[in-house]
């Protein structure tokens, strides 16, 4: 499966350039040091899955346009998968769609993980759909277990996380819907 990191390296520039926004202007709007924006544009640094969520927030875009092209059609390429130190393991299902406003991922936690989310943009929803194992999910510090089989819908402009406190790994897959633009 390919790297993401140059593919988010050159999205990150294309968006704050869109924008006219200095990387010190995108710090403040995602609150991602400038340091480490410079770090990820340069692709010298792979962020986090909360740091990617964080810029992806804070340039009102969606998460999905770091680590795919968009597509007219499935397609049967491999997804790049995006991991972090927190045992995260994500890849894109279905790129987002403007026309539905929706994006959908793939996520397997290791065993022990706990992955922490700062707030998406009002009105974005996660749905949280458990294919293997169980998992606990957070609203606004509220946990409560997920299991295979299991849906669960969150607010996602509120503080969220996701651990996995079990002996076996945890496979999901989250489906984020965007509110319809201004």
């Amino acid at each position: 499966m390919p790297d993401p990191t140059q593919h988010i390296a050159v999205t990150l520039k294309a968006l704050r350039q869109a924008r006219g926004w200095s990387l010190a202007r995108t710090a403040e709007a995602t609150g991602v040091s400038k340091a480490m924006l410079g770090q990820i544009e340069r692709g010298e640094s792979s962020p986090t899955v909360a740091t990617l969520w964080k810029i992806a927030g804070g340039l009102e875009g969606s998460f999905s346009a770091f680590l795919a092209e968009p597509a007219a059609a499935p397609s049967a390429e491999p997804q790049a998968v995006l991991s972090d130190s927190a045992g995260m393991h994500m890849r894109v299902l279905i790129p987002f769609d403007p026309r539905w406003r929706l994006e959908m991922f793939a996520i397997d936690l290791e065993p022990g993980a706990c992955s922490e989310s700062s707030p998406h943009g009002v009105g974005v929803v996660e749905h949280v759909i458990v294919i293997e194992g169980a998992l606990e999910v957070a609203e606004a510090g509220r946990w409560q277990t997920a299991s295979a089989g299991d849906v669960l819908q969150l607010d996602a402009a509120q503080t969220h996380a996701y651990r996995n406190p079990h002996e076996a790994r945890a496979r999901f897959h989250n489906l984020v819907h965007y509110p319809a633009g201004e």
